[in-house]
């Protein structure tokens, strides 16, 4: 790949990497060092890497490996504010109901705070259902990509993926959380 190339492909898929990488990493401030680090390694290497094949996968599994290097230094940045019950909210004034039509900014800020609630219970999930579940939300890759890049049976990633949603949904119910 040459340094056009290159170019090319970020533009093309650098959103994407870099949305895997900080919703890998917890935090835009990670992702963005974890992006960094990323880029670089694929710097790095650009003249190993063949643009007629799939240099994302090969990208996203970079992330992920250097992800699983830095997982300690990670760690201790990582700790989640404690989510505050449904009722609790509730009380004080919070209402769930379908915004989606609703353009005011006080609904834009319930809606956004309902995804910063469930991407917190996403990243409270074990590492081995976090990531799938990342990778085919986030990155828009399909299962058998994600097996290559995980290095696991396609039966495993879907395994994976099912299980991490039956944990949302459960984690979700026991808040009162009903869509």
């Amino acid at each position: 790949m040459n340094h056009d190339e290159f170019e090319r492909f970020v533009l093309k898929f650098g959103k994407d990497i870099l949305r895997f990488c900080r919703m890998t990493a917890g935090d835009a401030e990670n992702g963005d060092e974890l992006y960094q680090d990323t880029m670089l390694k694929l710097l790095e290497k650009k003249k190993k890497l063949d643009s007629m094949q799939n240099t994302k996968s090969y990208a996203l599994s970079t992330s992920i490996y250097l992800w699983k290097n830095k997982k300690k230094k990670y760690a201790n940045r990582m700790r989640l504010v404690p989510i505050d019950s449904m009722d609790k909210m509730s009380d004080e004034g919070y209402e769930f109901t379908d915004y989606d039509n609703e353009v005011s900014p006080e609904h834009m800020i319930l809606k956004q705070n309902e995804a910063d609630m469930i991407q917190g219970f996403v990243n409270t999930l074990p590492e081995k259902y976090r990531i799938p579940i990342y990778l085919y939300y986030s990155a828009d890759m399909q299962i058998n990509e994600i097996s290559k890049i995980l290095g696991l049976p396609e039966g495993t990633v879907k395994s994976r993926m099912r299980k991490a949603k039956k944990q949302l949904k459960e984690k979700l119910e026991a808040i009162g959380y009903d869509r």
